[in-house]
């Protein structure tokens, strides 16, 4: 992707699959948390395509029954990530 408005969409995606979720259930599963989420948002959050924000990312994982570690990338993969992350965010500011 181009330009990534989020580094958790890839294993939120990951996640929702392995435990045969799909987006209409984990919406449905964020809204019992108090999150108004709609497939189409978190089709985009899957995609990278739309920021997540704090509180999201505790709905999340609330809703995948998961720690809030697991829906971040594998650590050896991070400094790579925030690199390229960084990198597209300054050369945009230009």
């Amino acid at each position: 992707m181009k330009n990534p408005r989020n580094l958790v969409g890839p294993q939120i995606r990951r996640l929702r699959f392995q435990q045969g979720l799909t987006q209409p259930m984990l919406a449905a599963r964020c809204r019992r948390w108090g999150w108004d989420l709609s497939r189409e948002t978190l089709a985009k959050i899957e995609t990278q395509l739309r920021w997540v924000a704090d509180f999201e990312l505790l709905c999340l994982a609330k809703a995948l029954r998961v720690d809030q570690a697991d829906l971040w990338p594998a650590k050896d993969k991070v400094p790579k990530l925030l690199d390229d992350f960084f990198g597209r965010l300054s050369r945009g500011m230009q």
